[in-house]
């Protein structure tokens, strides 16, 4: 086979078109339309301030639920009682205690004999009370309780009676304690 010569003919030719090619249709993603992306940022705002509400509800529970009970004598004597002579906690004690300090001298005595007793004797010691009865006359009163030391190892106990002085400070509060 020859190779093809060239056409010489009086016809200009006319040039070959390029062949375009249609660009593919652009594919639209999912967060290109308007709806979608205000259906987000709609469910982005509903989902924030559900967020901030509940962080709200929680702060409010919270604050409910740890919130010092200061509303009856008894209850501040109970609370003071967990505090001072149970965890051994002054701090925790002072919020239950009226503005001036009070008289604790001898409850003072009694907790640290409790603690010398558990050096001591290298026991542990519990305390608790029951009977707890309150007399008020105005923003005063006194709470009387029975305070029993147990030995947790033993059968041991040793139970006194005390007189909790309370005052009523923007809420009840202990003042002082004496042993009957």
């Amino acid at each position: 086979m020859q190779p093809r010569e060239p056409d010489t003919s009086a016809e200009p030719s006319t040039p070959a078109t390029p062949m375009v090619t249609p660009k593919p249709p652009r594919r639209s993603g999912r967060l290109q339309s308007r709806r979608a992306r205000l259906a987000l940022a709609l469910g982005a705002g509903i989902m924030a301030l559900l967020c901030l509400g509940g962080v709200g509800l929680f702060i409010a529970l919270y604050d409910e639920a740890t919130e010092i009970n200061r509303t009856e004598p008894d209850a501040v004597v109970d609370s003071f009682l967990g505090a001072y002579l149970v965890a051994r906690d002054d701090n925790e004690a002072k919020l239950y205690q009226c503005e001036a300090g009070g008289d604790f001298a001898q409850l003072s005595q009694y907790r640290d004999d409790t603690v010398s007793r558990e050096q001591e004797f290298s026991v542990g010691i519990s305390t608790s009370w029951s009977s707890l009865e309150v007399q008020t006359a105005g923003s005063t009163g006194t709470v009387s309780v029975d305070l029993t030391r147990t030995v947790a190892s033993q059968a041991g106990r040793d139970s006194s009676s005390w007189q909790f002085a309370v005052v009523d400070q923007d809420g009840w509060r202990v003042c002082g304690a004496t042993q009957i």
